[in-house]
Order: C-alpha cells, then structure tokens, then sequence
C-alpha cells in the first residue's frame, strides 16, 4: 500500500552521537536484564507444577480425578476455576503494584524499583515453598505479581536509557531473552523435580524463584543510575557526563549530553505524566503503548508459557514427555530470541513485527487444523500427529520471540519522551499484566467449550493486529529517544494529529 505507512528512521541512525558498546554498559545491562529471568521463571514453573500429579492431589483434588475419569472430555480436564486463580491471580496484582512503581521510579529512580520488586519477589517464593495450603499458595502468587510489577515497570527503562542509540534494540532484547532463559530454567527444572518419588518436587520449583530475585536484588544495590534519571532527578549534568562517557568509551558526549538536558527540562516541566499522556500530542505514543501490550498477549504465547505442559498432557503425552516437550519448545524461542538481538537493529523493528506476525497466523492455523481433524473429545491423539502438534508450537514460539516478544517491552520504551516514559511504561507492563490474567483466567474454559477452534481465534488477532503494525507503527531503528517525535511528523496517519497540535501550539505562542 502506498501509503507511506513504512516511515524509516534517518540514516545516520544515532544523531550524531559518538560511542561504542563498552564493558561496563554490557555488565550493568547484563544484571539489570536479568530481572526478566524473574518473570520468565513464573511464567514456566507456574505451567509445569499444575501438571504434576502430585501438586494437583494436594491442592486441586476435583482436577486431578477429572484426569481419571474417561467421561470428562479431553478438552476439559483441567477446568477449574481455583485453578485458574492460582495462575492468573498474580497478575491482577502485578498490575496494581505496576501503577505505583511508575511514581516510584519517578521520584527515586530505576534502580529502587529493581530492589523493591526483588524483594518482595524473595518474600513470595518462600511462601510458595512452604505452602500447606490454597490461601498460602495465592499469598505467593501476590507477592510474585507485587515484585515483578516493580521489576517489569523499570527493568525495560534502565536498559533503554543505558543503551547507545544504534545498539538499544539489541540491548533492550535482553531482557527478552531473560524471560525464555528464564522459562527455560524452569522448565528443565519441573522435568527434574517431577522425578522425585516423594511427592514434593513442586515445592522446590516454587522456592527457587528466591536464586533469580536474589542476583537481581544484590545486583541492583551496585548498579549505576541513568543519566536520564541523573538529570531529570537534581540537574548534575557534571556527574551525568563521567557517567556517559564511562557508559560510551569516549569524552565526546556533548551531543548526547545536550539532548538528556533539554528532555529532562521538559520532563520538570510535566509534573503529571499519566495525565500528560493523555494530551494530543501524545496521541500516537498512547496508542502504541496501549495497543501493543495488548496484541502480544492474544497471539495466545502466554497459552504455551504457562499452560504447554497441560496441553501436551491433554494431547496424550505423560507426564515426563509433556514437561520434556515444554523444554524443547522454550529452546526454540531461546534461540530465536539471540537471532532478534542479532537482526532488530539492522532489520529495524517493523520487518521483524511483520514476519513474526505472518509465522505465527500460519502456526495457529496449522495447530487449529490438527486438533480438528484428529484430536477428539475422548482417547488419545496418535503419537505422531502429537509431536506434529510440538513441531508447530516450536515454529510459533520462535516467531514470537524474535518479534513480537522482546518489541513488545523495547518499542514503547523507546518511543515516549522523558517527560511520559515512565507512565508509557507503566501502562505497557499493566496491558500485559491484565491481559495474561484475562487470558489465564479463560484459556480453559474456553479450551473446553470451542476446543481446536481457540486457535483459529488466536490466528484471527494476529492478522488484525499484524496489520495494524504495517498501517500505523513507524521504524525506529537507531534513531535517538530523544529525537523519536520526527518519525510522527512524517507518518501517513500520525502526522495529521502531531502536526495538528504543534501547529495550535504555535498559535498560542504568536
């Protein structure tokens, strides 16, 4: 469509800024991104302990003799409502504490919300491993969405504001990929535990959610703040400066230097940024931050991060094989999640939007079709067509982990200017928090009712919102945050509403 919906960033790429990837910027990113293997590691422990025998005959009896008895239809056994809660109700809360934490990284900084949301992270999975009950089991699901509310919020911005511009994607993906490593310990980690013939190996993969929160938490107490915050926080352009030029390997750092100040002077001057967000100008960083969030949760990833081992169990695989499958998939999306980092700022973020998106419409399909065809309401599915049903899920988890995954967290962030970057952030970590509860919640109900046709809706949202990406997101590869508002004067659509309001704006000045 010639449209100019394709809007690329200039050339140049970095704004004339000077500067390499130094040690120190890879190591203080390194500790900070490893927030992400927090929330990677609930999102594959939480899916693989609900599909031990063991943990269901303690907690969740009524699900466990729906596994036995052959008149409960295959699509149906594991619909239960209390079940459900313990999944999803972690993130009811983590979008509550989200909200709080964009004041908090605000006014105290980065760096504080890391060392909040570890915490209580800490908190929350002794209280998963001691659990003797349901009450104590939904006490450690809140502490969990608490911590990783904080740790989402301000994780994604440390690395952005820390990052060269020509690097930032890269960068920012590493959070991304700390999320699959983070699926992937846990995954490996039920396949271990599930071995113990005592019964109790779901309460070592609840506690040891401890190890990532605590390397984050130390971590974090060492880590260097933004120059961004520096500025924006007491004006020391003199300290921000050493900092920039320890961060980029270099002591020509005034171009940069001069952008952060005046971002900073419009930040002091928005003294509300989840109102400010909301005025015209804003207009298509509010869009952005609302809309992609909300995609990425109904691609149906969240289906697979935390509910594959009871869709391969549902599909006929045992116990074992159905954890060991949930491996294997997560090693596909780690892998593809290293080919992102690799490829997102030479290929920029729309290309990788727009084929993940295609990838993952025909893995949908694809799954939707077998399921059909060959999976029926009692007996077991033929072993190949079982595996067959693995091999998509693997082609659809890797086009979502170099798209759609590590984008969702990197484009918001690098879009909204200083003054609404926090709220723009806040709002993005509480669309997903409240779309994987809202998904969570209704996956296996919904499973149970319409069956093999759940993927075929999946597969229509991600056609729609494929689309929307090629109509209305421009590129931002490389360009500066500072500088990002050029890409909205020059797209199709958006330009029509920026150029509207800096135009009354001029008026008011005249």
């Amino acid at each position: 469509m010639a449209m100019g919906a394709s809007v690329d960033a200039p050339a140049a790429g970095s704004g004339g800024y000077s500067g390499r990837v130094t040690p120190f910027v890879v190591l203080t990113c390194i500790v900070a991104g490893s927030g992400g293997i927090l929330f990677g590691y609930d999102l594959g422990i939480s899916g693989g302990v609900t599909s031990m025998d063991s943990f269901l005959k303690t907690f969740f009896p009524e699900v466990y003799r729906h596994k036995q008895d052959s008149n409960v239809s295959n699509y149906c056994q594991f619909d239960s409502e209390l079940l459900t809660v313990f999944t999803s109700s972690l993130y009811i809360a983590g979008l509550i504490a989200t909200l709080f934490a964009s004041s908090v990284t605000r006014r105290f900084g980065r760096r504080v919300s890391m060392l909040i949301g570890g915490t209580v992270f800490i908190a929350g999975s002794a209280f998963g491993g001691a659990a003797v009950n349901v009450p104590m089991l939904l006490l450690n699901r809140i502490l969990l969405g608490i911590g990783l509310g904080f740790t989402n919020q301000s994780i994604p911005l440390y690395l952005s504001e820390m990052a060269p511009p020509q690097y930032r994607g890269a960068i920012n993906n590493g959070f991304e990929l700390s999320i699959s490593i983070g699926i992937l310990i846990a995954n490996i980690l039920n396949y271990c535990v599930v071995k113990l013939t005592a019964g109790w190996g779901w309460r070592i993969s609840l506690s040891m959610a401890a190890v990532p929160a605590a390397f984050l938490t130390i971590g974090a107490i060492f880590l260097p703040e933004t120059p961004s915050f520096i500025i924006q926080r007491d004006g020391d352009t003199d300290k921000a400066r050493a900092l920039l030029q320890k961060l980029r390997g270099t002591t020509s750092v005034q171009n940069e230097l001069d952008d952060l100040v005046s971002a900073s002077n419009l930040s002091r001057a928005a003294k509300y940024p989840f109102r400010n967000i909301f005025k015209r100008k804003y207009r298509p960083q509010l869009a952005m931050v609302l809309l992609i969030p909300f995609f990425n949760q109904l691609t149906g990833i969240n289906v697979m991060n935390f509910y594959a081992p009871v869709m391969f169990r549902t599909i006929g695989l045992k116990e074992s094989a159905s954890l060991l499958s949930s491996v294997v998939t997560r090693l596909c999306a780690t892998f593809a999640n290293i080919v992102a980092m690799l490829v997102v700022d030479r290929f920029g973020r729309r290309k990788l939007f727009l084929v993940g998106g295609i990838q993952m419409i025909l893995s949908q399909l694809a799954v939707g079709a077998i399921l059909a065809a060959k999976f029926k309401d009692d007996g077991l599915m033929d072993k190949d067509y079982a595996f067959l049903v693995l091999i998509t899920m693997c082609v659809f988890v890797a086009g979502f982990a170099w798209s759609w995954g590590p984008l969702t967290f990197l484009v918001p962030t690098e879009i909204c200017p200083l003054e609404i970057r926090s709220a723009g952030q806040s709002i993005v970590v509480a669309v997903v928090f409240l779309m994987t509860f809202v998904i969570g919640q209704t996956f296996l109900a919904v499973l149970c009712r319409i069956k093999s046709g759940t993927f075929f809706v999946f597969a229509a949202w991600i056609c729609v919102m494929t689309l929307v990406v090629y109509l209305f997101l421009p590129e931002t590869k490389k360009l500066p945050m500072e500088q990002m508002e050029q890409v909205w004067r020059r797209h199709w659509f958006w330009k029509k509403i920026v150029g509207e309001e800096e135009d009354k704006e001029e008026e008011e000045k005249d």
